[in-house]
């Protein structure tokens, strides 16, 4: 099993553009074969924080992922939408 944890931050005005761009993404990755969790979540303390947890049967999975045409989509979306570091 090989897990990602990682984090972006938005505007919090931005938070609904998120959600429309993140939804179709989870909705594609959970229906991966290789896929045994996804989910993005807001920080309840730091609305703009958005954290990501990811759960893969094994890198080849992750590989595959990556390549698919909603991770494209979505990174698209995120870009223009300009998220700033998450520290």
């Amino acid at each position: 099993m090989l897990v990602v944890l990682a984090e972006a931050r938005f505007d919090a005005a931005q938070t609904e553009q998120v959600r429309a761009i993140a939804r179709p993404m989870i909705l594609a990755s959970r229906a991966e074969p290789g896929c045994a969790g996804y989910d993005y979540v807001f920080d309840l303390l730091e609305p703009d924080l958005m954290r990501v947890r990811e759960w893969w049967k094994d890198e080849q999975a992750l590989k595959e992922h990556f390549a698919t045409p909603h991770m494209t989509a979505f990174l698209k979306g995120l870009r223009d939408l300009n998220p700033g570091p998450s520290q």
